[in-house]
């Protein structure tokens, strides 16, 4: 498989293929990592996120979690869990819960939520709400551009309009990107 980097972004795109370790969450512009678990679930999200974000809408239930559906079925491996705040975890193998409080019930684990105290993860999972958009990506939204090339020509003059000149008079032109006075 190729994978070609151009920001430290798809570096951990990248390094996600081999090891599946995180994801992004991000909920009203706030993005959060999660840890995930090695099993077959968390595979198969994986290489869904790796075509494209995957977009959720959530509800919260039972005053403990949002969950939802995925829009997707996985593969599932259920087993009877105490989730606690931070789990995140597959139910009936289509629907997604995300855990701020606690719960028991035949889950199928796919991760947590990395590094936010109960009270941070009802903020951030909007506890009490309804129609909450999460989305679920392998990066965290931000991209970098290392390097800007131009394929233009070069000693090109150009007016101040951007319009191309082949013979420049006198004047104010830009040549190579720079102002340039004839």
């Amino acid at each position: 498989m190729l994978l070609t980097c151009c920001s430290k972004d798809s570096e951990a795109v990248a390094q996600n293929v081999g090891n599946m370790e995180k994801i992004y969450i991000t909920i009203d512009g706030v993005t959060k990592e999660a840890t995930l678990v090695d099993n077959v679930a968390t595979k198969e999200l994986v290489s869904r996120l790796q075509q494209a974000p995957v977009s959720v809408t959530l509800n919260s239930s039972g005053g403990f979690e949002i969950w939802g559906a995925l829009g997707f079925s996985l593969p599932t491996s259920n087993e009877q869990i105490s989730a606690q705040p931070g789990d995140i975890v597959l139910y009936n193998g289509s629907n997604i819960c995300m855990f701020y409080g606690s719960n028991s019930w035949s889950y199928t684990r796919l991760g947590k939520i990395d590094g936010l105290s109960e009270s941070e993860l009802r903020t951030f999972l909007k506890a009490g709400e309804s129609n909450i958009t999460v989305t679920l990506s392998l990066t965290n939204g931000t991209t970098a551009i290392h390097q800007v090339r131009s394929t233009a020509e070069q000693d090109v003059y150009y007016s101040l309009n951007g319009v191309r000149v082949e013979k420049p008079s006198h004047g104010i032109y830009i040549k190579n990107g720079k102002k340039v006075i004839l």
